[in-house]
């Protein structure tokens, strides 16, 4: 038990470092799924460490494998010793840790697949007068799983004609009929992720 404890501190470090790196985006994709939006923002505060963490996950694991590929002299074949090494301590545990390690921290460029698809907006503008666009900004979006969670939760309102959300400029542009629906009522979607409304600015009526 020691033994295995001891090998298994090199990987576990690497995995919680990777599963660290990946919080901030999966996080979101389990809020939606639980049915709890607002925790989506939870652990956006560790998005500016991510490289760090995925810099020390790729360190653990090189040295994880160094260890596990070295030669080794030994003096004499202890073939019974050898027979009893766990799966735990084998090549092939470390490769399906390393694999999982891997997964992680690729998350946020394969996260989108998890969410459904923006219902389909379908608006009958009677009257182009009541058009407005609005730019709302937004805190605390870290990568295209935030834009996602956000794009969702607009396509619901009613009155929305067109939308188009950025994590890399903090912002949501929307297009809508207000006889329908408000810019209150928008950025009471938008903050309904756990992500926060810090200003809302009509462009044009």
């Amino acid at each position: 038990m020691t033994t295995i404890t001891k090998n298994s501190k090199g990987w576990a470090a690497g995995l919680l470092a990777a599963v660290a790196a990946s919080l901030c985006c999966i996080t979101p994709v389990l809020a939606l799924l639980g049915g709890a939006s607002g925790l989506a923002s939870s652990f956006s505060w560790i998005e500016p460490f991510r490289p760090y963490l995925i810099g020390l996950t790729f360190l653990v694991f090189a040295f994880a494998w160094y260890q596990k590929l070295k030669q080794q002299k030994q003096v004499d074949c202890d073939c019974e010793a050898e027979n009893k090494k766990s799966f735990w301590q084998s090549r092939s545990f470390l490769g399906i840790v390393t694999v999982v390690a891997a997964s992680l921290i690729a998350f946020p460029y394969y996260a989108k697949t998890f969410y459904p698809k923006p219902q389909e907006i379908n608006v009958v503008v009677v009257n182009k007068t009541t058009i407005q666009q609005a730019v709302f900004k937004i805190k605390g979006m870290t990568c295209e799983s935030c834009t996602q969670h956000v794009n969702s939760e607009i396509s619901k309102v009613k009155g929305i004609i067109s939308f188009q959300t950025s994590y890399e400029n903090a912002n949501s542009t929307v297009k809508f009929d207000n006889s329908k629906t408000s810019i209150d009522s928008i950025a009471a979607a938008i903050n309904s992720t756990g992500y926060k409304v810090v200003s809302k600015t009509v462009t044009n009526n």
